[in-house]
């Protein structure tokens, strides 16, 4: 697997990443690491892997065609098989999606379809959690598609919701999931344990709760 890591912000999923293929977890090759601002943090941890960066503003572009085309051909020069979204912040061309349908993942900090969509992103899901007063949220690993956090799910693991919880506290909790969940469903996909039909998503693995016939008891 070659990965490509868009990601906007810090860069903290992109790290876990990095530690899982460094230390041998995730049988993967970070090809590349893009991502539509030039301040984002996930570009400094790139850099000090050795992998290499690109910039890709969308509003440098007339419109979503001709951004997916730029970002089509980034991947094509890093010969991408697989893309993985940690934190980024815009929505992915149609153009890009159809090229990498079920070889692109996305990472959500609630347990989907649950505080979903457009909007939902950071903090204003763990606001949003709180105060629908939920006792539970977590972390969704899910294939994308053309609509918000809609594509298949991959990976879920839930987080419990305190009573004297704070957004931060609570995206803190969330995130530790996250940072587990993540390689291990890249794992899963870098492996080629991963099998869907239409929206089921089932794994030849006996570590995982979904799995396919033929690994049945």
């Amino acid at each position: 697997m070659r990965l490509a890591v868009f990601a906007s912000g810090e860069g903290t999923n992109f790290q876990a990443i990095l530690d899982a293929v460094s230390g041998g977890a995730l049988p993967a090759e970070v090809a590349c690491c893009i991502s539509n601002t030039p301040d984002a943090g996930a570009l400094e941890r790139a850099e000090q892997h050795d992998v290499p960066t690109e910039v890709i503003p969308p509003a440098s572009f007339e419109n979503p065609e001709t951004f997916g085309r730029a970002l089509l051909d980034s991947l094509a020069a890093q010969d991408v098989t697989f893309v993985a979204l940690a934190g980024y912040m815009q929505k992915i061309p149609p153009s890009v999606v159809d090229a990498y349908r079920g070889a692109m993942t996305n990472i959500h900090p609630a347990l989907l379809p649950a505080f979903g969509g457009q909007g939902m992103y950071g903090m204003h899901v763990h606001h949003a959690v709180l105060d629908y007063g939920v006792h539970w949220t977590g972390a969704t690993v899910h294939l994308v598609d053309e609509e918000y956090d809609h594509g298949p799910i991959v990976l879920q693991e839930p987080v419990p919701v305190y009573a004297n919880d704070t957004p931060e506290a609570l995206a803190d909790r969330v995130r530790k999931v996250e940072h587990r969940l993540y390689p291990e469903a890249l794992r899963l996909f870098a492996e080629n344990r991963v099998h869907q039909n239409d929206r089921a998503i089932e794994f030849d693995d006996p570590g995982h709760p979904r799995r396919s016939p033929t690994d049945s008891e």
